[in-house]
């Protein structure tokens, strides 16, 4: 069984890392050297959520030790919370190009975010079942 530290370095610090520098490293090859058109733009919205998912996977993994849940959250929770970052900075992106970006429309994106993860949680809390000892 391995101690939160040793989790952590041998799983989301790796992951973590590979996410970070491919997310802001092709970001910064797509920014320079392309035009915006439909496929580098494409590319600049994934790679922004890959960018953004990096270096909030350490901090959710951070929070979800910190303040422990009934059921104790699986990896892929953990996973799927450094994701909704990435996914909520590139729609916010994606919104400010169209210019529609309002700061009230960001706190309902963020809010609906929230609910989204919020249901996935409680469904999963439904579900959830001890395991028995034989």
């Amino acid at each position: 069984m391995k101690t939160g530290l040793q989790k952590f370095l041998a799983i989301y610090l790796p992951l973590s890392l590979i996410l970070t520098l491919i997310g802001w490293g092709g970001l910064l090859i797509v920014i320079q050297n392309t035009v915006p058109t439909l496929g580098p733009r494409w590319l600049f919205f994934f790679l922004g959520v890959l960018a953004l998912t990096g270096p909030s996977l350490p901090i959710t993994y951070y929070l979800n030790k910190r303040f422990p849940s009934d059921p104790p959250v699986a990896d892929i929770v953990i996973l799927r919370q450094a994701l909704w970052v990435g996914v909520f900075g590139s729609t916010i992106a994606w919104l400010q190009l169209g210019r529609v970006l309002t700061p009230g429309l960001a706190l309902i994106l963020a809010g609906v975010f929230a609910l989204i993860e919020f249901l996935l949680r409680l469904f999963e809390r439904s579900r959830w079942s001890p395991k028995q000892d034989i």
